[in-house]
């Protein structure tokens, strides 16, 4: 997030010796795993599954898979880490309330929930597909770099804005881009605020999660259009 995109396995490797090297750790927010598409290769497996020193600490969520009010995760760790990060759950929140463990377990014990993740990652590249199309024929000058294979965010990367280009591209242009895009009724999000350093472009955020189908998604990408049109 927002990319979509993986870690290459030499990188996997590189990345936990880096935070072993320098006494650090690394959050592992694997959200996304149980959103796979239905075109994906197998996935990787978890960043945690290769790190026996207990540097990664490794979260998940059942809420993206399932509903929004269904606010249940899990934290993996080892060694220290872990002990202190127990401690600070028996302060800080005590326990997961107990009928909200026996849903979560009755959830994903029962035959229903693998099919319910067949359905998300089908209906998920569907969606994906839908925008990734739609954006080609109506806004062809924004940069689609990486499709992803799971979650439901493209990341397009805005025309550099050179002499003579509207304001709208560049890193400054996204909050004008988006304020139109409000206005006709699309909300999207400017990639500033993912960048630590100043970013090499303007880029945006569009999400296919919260539509009723893809003619939402048609809808919303002509909307865009639109609005990249009131700020040219």
């Amino acid at each position: 997030n927002p990319t979509g995109a993986m870690l290459a396995p030499d990188r996997r490797g590189e990345v936990l010796r880096i935070a072993r090297e320098a006494g650090a750790f690394v959050v592992e927010d694997d959200f996304v795993r149980r959103l796979v598409h239905e075109d994906a290769g197998p996935l990787p497996r978890p960043l945690a599954a290769d790190d026996p020193d207990g540097v990664v600490v490794h979260v998940s969520s059942l809420t993206k898979a399932t509903s929004p009010s269904f606010r249940l995760s899990a934290l993996a760790a080892r060694g220290p880490v872990l002990e202190r990060l127990r401690a600070i759950q028996v302060v800080d929140t005590f326990f997961v309330p107990r009928p909200l463990q026996e849903a979560a377990l009755e959830l994903v014990g029962s035959p229903a929930w693998p099919r319910h993740l067949r359905a998300i990652s089908a209906e998920l590249k569907t969606r994906r597909d839908a925008m990734t199309s739609a954006l080609r024929l109506d806004l062809p000058e924004l940069a689609l770099p990486h499709i992803p294979s799971g979650g439901y965010h493209l990341w397009l990367r805005l025309p550099d804005g050179t002499g003579g280009t509207s304001r709208a591209f560049g890193p400054g242009g996204e909050s004008a881009l988006a304020s139109a895009a409000l206005r006709a009724g699309v909300a999207i999000t400017p990639g500033r605020p993912y960048f630590s350093a100043e970013p090499p472009a303007g880029h945006l955020r569009l999400s296919f999660a919260a539509v009723a189908g893809v003619g939402e998604i048609t809808e919303g990408v002509r909307r865009l259009r639109a609005a990249c049109d009131e700020v040219l």
